[in-house]
């Protein structure tokens, strides 16, 4: 794998994520296009900000070897991206329309 196919890998993942927690919450749903694009948004906010640990593509893919590990906490970190991107966004949402 190379480090882009790992970065579409994660945020692919953050937007499943994003769906599925809107699927299931109906509260802090966007509908399919909201929750897709907050998903995405999320997913790249956190991997970049948690990449900088040691969790980027790149450290993932260093010196041509894959390290399995820190592409497990990648897809994690992904996942609550965004979710958390997806809660943050209804919150302000709900916020500005009262």
């Amino acid at each position: 794998m190379t480090g882009t196919l790992i970065s579409l890998i994660s945020i692919f993942i953050g937007i499943i994520a994003a769906n599925m927690f809107g699927y299931f919450k109906k509260k802090y749903s966007f509908g399919f296009t909201g929750n897709t694009l907050i998903g995405v948004f999320g997913s790249i906010f956190f991997i970049k900000s948690f990449g900088r640990l040691g969790f980027n593509p790149w450290s993932i893919m260093a010196n041509g070897n894959f390290h399995s590990t820190p592409f497990i906490i990648n897809c994690l970190v992904s996942i609550f991206g965004g979710i958390i991107g997806l809660i943050v966004i209804k919150n302000i949402y709900n916020k500005l329309n009262k």
